[in-house]
């Protein structure tokens, strides 16, 4: 008998709500999310703007409480951030006065576990796994946006995360350098072994990345479906054009169209 995979992130039956100052009244956001990513798997969030989707990954990271539910990582609730979780945010956090092994560094520093001499080495690792091996003393601003990111995720990858949280990482890029970034990402995760959640407006990323795409509702946020991707394990650009990618994405956009037109974004006929 096959061993089923582990489940890394439950979602189960997860409340929130925001006070409103205006009205004086709470803001329900998200209403009952329930769904889990087994380990290994890269699983993408999508659903109309302002849905709650990059609220839900603050609440995994524990940068926001919940109302009601639990989220649990390897079968422990989350309470408060982490060092279980590595959070990579759209526009790039490095701090311009540290090199780029400073900046991937610069978790390790602060768990202060390791001597100076593994935290240069480990950072090392990671500069070398995001593909900027020879880039290590250059500083930010000598960075392109893609390169960047990558420092970002090594940065997040760095403190062995069991969990990459990734908002919209790519969405601050050029259309060339974002699809190049999707294959970098795909091939980090998978030397890495990790698992992944990702946020996304782009209906064709969610699919080219995930293993699952999971589908908001307008606010307060249910999950509207879950959708399986199967595609060839191995991604290429030509599969973009290929009739099930395109039949998964017409799928998903309808579902996204529907949520819009009831948050009155778009006038479905």
């Amino acid at each position: 008998m096959l061993q089923a995979t582990p489940v890394k992130l439950k979602a189960d039956s997860v409340k929130l709500n925001y006070y409103n100052d205006r009205t004086k009244r709470d803001l329900s956001v998200l209403d009952g999310i329930d769904f889990s990513v087994n380990e290994g798997e890269l699983v993408s969030i999508v659903g109309p703007s302002g849905c709650g989707k990059s609220t839900f990954l603050a609440a995994v990271d524990g940068l926001v409480s919940i109302d009601g539910g639990r989220i649990l990582i390897d079968e422990r609730e989350v309470t408060k951030p982490g060092p279980d979780r590595g959070l990579v945010f759209q526009q790039d956090s490095l701090f311009p006065w540290r090199t780029v092994q400073r900046n991937v560094a610069y978790g390790l520093e602060i768990q202060k576990i390791l001597s100076k001499d593994e935290i240069a080495a480990r950072a090392r690792k990671f500069v070398e796994l995001v593909g900027l091996a020879g880039f290590e003393d250059s500083y930010p601003r000598e960075l392109s946006g893609g390169m960047r990111q990558r420092v970002n995720i090594a940065r997040a990858l760095a403190v062995d995360p069991e969990l990459l949280l990734l908002d919209e990482p790519f969405a601050a890029l050029d259309a060339q350098t974002r699809e190049f970034m999707q294959f970098e990402l795909l091939r980090i995760l998978d030397r890495a072994q990790k698992t992944g959640v990702f946020i996304t407006h782009q209906i064709d990323e969610a699919i080219f990345l995930s293993n699952r795409v999971v589908v908001f509702s307008a606010r307060p946020a249910k999950v509207k479906e879950i959708v399986e991707i199967d595609l060839p394990k191995e991604r290429t650009l030509d599969l973009k054009h290929t009739p099930r990618f395109m039949e998964i994405f017409r799928h998903i956009w309808r579902l996204i169209e529907e949520e819009s037109a009831r948050m009155g974004l778009l006038r479905v006929h």
